[in-house]
């Protein structure tokens, strides 16, 4: 019987670790559809970066309830999880409880797991509470609707689910010690490092020691299944950003938030322009190909680069960023958020295109129109709020300037306002509708 737990336990850990690989493996292609950026530079201040905002949650805190309710539960569930290679080396070799001959100190994680799996449960409670009944405004957003509402509840249950489990799995450990019985009482040792199930005991007491086994057992199978069937789940939501917070934030930029990059392809023609030898018009020389021109700004996801898709991945869908945004906050169409979820469920589709297909198919979509309104483009400030209130380094300004400059350098289809005041500085140096011999007047006036 034993023989045939531990196989099962081989067949669905190789089963669940090769289906999380096979989804990785996707999401990097998908993200490898993006134009390469060169981000590796000042790997030091990239480290210490990743270390503070990732790693030390130091922009999560700013909103102190928030801030600390996560702390608690993000550093809980991944220190609980430690717990999982004993799980998993006993699932193997059909031991109970593989650390326990680490003596006190295996007491004391276990007790510590207890307490962190206990402020876990709640905080995941007072979470459900803000995001279900309090109303706070950036839960309530027209992005929020249907799945993405609905993925964020299922992440609660699962983990409230997944620490009763643990806890459940202890207090019947417990009770079996308790009892005396064989393997239990013998092989683990750990009596009286249970600070929290151990309040559950009177729920366990006068149960036979088969039907003990039977909850631990079950407990544990739900406990192990659960976690891979957890971390499967992420590629499909939001929680993805467990894994790539990391990189995320490594590969944000460094440059002052203020600082525009520069685009190669304009570069290219300004120094074209700039060389007095240079012929534009000349034909390519013999056996020469002519390169098809880049295009400015961005229209769809292909268009932007890997770190603006890594971003839409990495999007917590928190609504830190369209809190903070003055468009959205004078009722313009404008959230930085659903531009992210708007970049990211395109990505998708574009991957499944490609699944589908073996190549990308052109299926008569993009990002721009189909996704993001250019009403919701234009009401950007371009103020770096947004930049600035991420807490995993996430930048929609950038994928909306890329999206402008398309909208301006392909199609010329600025706002009229824009429009008027970009001829005004080309025919006059100027925003303003004034001669440049004209442009020093107001001084005379006021000398």
């Amino acid at each position: 019987m034993q023989i045939i737990a531990q196989i099962l336990f081989l067949i669905a850990l190789v089963a669940g670790l090769g289906f999380f690989a096979k989804n990785i493996r996707l999401l990097i292609r998908n993200i490898k559809l993006g134009k390469e950026i060169d981000r590796k530079d000042r790997a030091g201040e990239r480290f210490s970066k990743m270390a503070r905002i990732a790693f030390g949650q130091s922009k999560m805190v700013r909103k102190p309830i928030a801030g600390i309710l996560h702390v608690i539960v993000y550093l809980g569930f991944i220190i609980i999880n430690i717990e999982v290679l004993e799980i998993i080396i006993d699932g193997v070799f059909g031991t109970h409880r593989i650390f326990s001959f680490m003596g006190g100190f295996y007491n004391f994680l276990i007790a510590a797991f207890e307490i962190l799996a206990l402020l876990v449960l709640l905080g995941v409670i007072i979470f459900w509470t803000r995001r279900n009944i309090t109303n706070i405004y950036r839960f309530l957003g027209r992005e929020l609707k249907g799945w993405p509402k609905n993925d964020a509840n299922y992440i609660l249950y699962f983990e409230m689910v997944l620490m009763l489990l643990f806890l459940t799995m202890n207090v019947a450990d417990y009770q079996l010690q308790v009892n005396g019985v064989e393997h239990y009482a013998n092989e683990a040792g750990i009596m009286g490092s249970f600070p929290v199930s151990q309040f559950m005991l009177p729920v366990f007491e006068g149960l036979s020691d088969g039907t003990l086994i039977i909850i631990e057992r079950t407990a544990w199978w739900l406990h192990i299944l659960g976690i891979l069937f957890f971390l499967n789940y992420l590629y499909y939501s939001k929680h993805l950003h467990i894994l790539l917070a990391f990189p995320n934030v490594y590969f944000s930029k460094l440059k002052p938030k203020g600082e525009f990059d520069n685009l190669q392809s304009v570069t290219d023609e300004v120094k074209l322009m700039m060389d007095p030898d240079a012929d534009p018009f000349a034909a390519p020389a013999e056996g020469e190909e002519t390169e098809e021109p880049e295009k400015f700004g961005a229209s769809d996801v292909m268009d932007l680069n890997r770190v603006q898709l890594l971003n839409a991945y990495t999007c917590t869908e928190c609504g830190r960023c369209t809190a903070e945004c003055p468009a959205n906050k004078t009722g313009k169409k404008l959230s930085p958020r659903k531009i992210m979820m708007d970049t990211r469920d395109r990505l998708e589709e574009v991957g499944e295109n490609i699944n589908k297909n073996g190549e990308f198919k052109e299926d008569g979509k993009q990002l721009l129109d189909d996704y993001i309104l250019r009403e919701e483009l234009w009401a950007c400030t371009t103020c770096n709020a947004c930049v600035e209130a991420c807490p995993v380094g996430i930048d929609p300004m950038s994928i909306i300037v890329d999206m402008r400059r398309y909208l301006v350098m392909e199609q010329s289809a600025a706002p009229n306002e824009l429009a008027i005041s970009m001829t005004n500085i080309e025919n006059n140096g100027a925003p303003w509708p004034y001669n440049q011999m004209d442009r020093l007047n107001w001084a005379k006036e006021n000398s």
